[in-house]
């Protein structure tokens, strides 16, 4: 996926909200919902587009969907801010 398109999945609160909670560690989509007063199908929603951007990952347990964060996108996105950042050699 594009950066574009992963900083627009990071544009939005609800998904930067589901990122925090997720790093507290692996929830459910029930426990995730939970925390949110929009509907059901509108957090599947959210959770469908930060996968897409591969910012998080799942896996079926029985009946549940467990998500978790997966860093390696957000380390590619630190990396390129932190290079950004940096000063050009020869200048100030």
């Amino acid at each position: 996926m594009a950066l574009q398109d992963t900083l627009q999945a990071l544009s939005d609160p609800t998904r930067r909200q589901i990122l925090n909670m997720l790093k507290g560690g692996k929830k459910t989509a029930g426990e995730i919902a939970e925390a949110f007063e929009i509907s059901g199908p509108a957090i599947s929603r959210h959770l469908a587009v930060l996968k897409a951007a591969n910012l998080i990952r799942d896996r079926r347990d029985g009946k549940f969907i467990i998500y978790e964060l997966s860093t390696s996108v957000l380390e590619e996105i630190m990396m390129w801010v932190k290079d950004l950042k940096e000063t050009p050699k020869g200048e100030k």
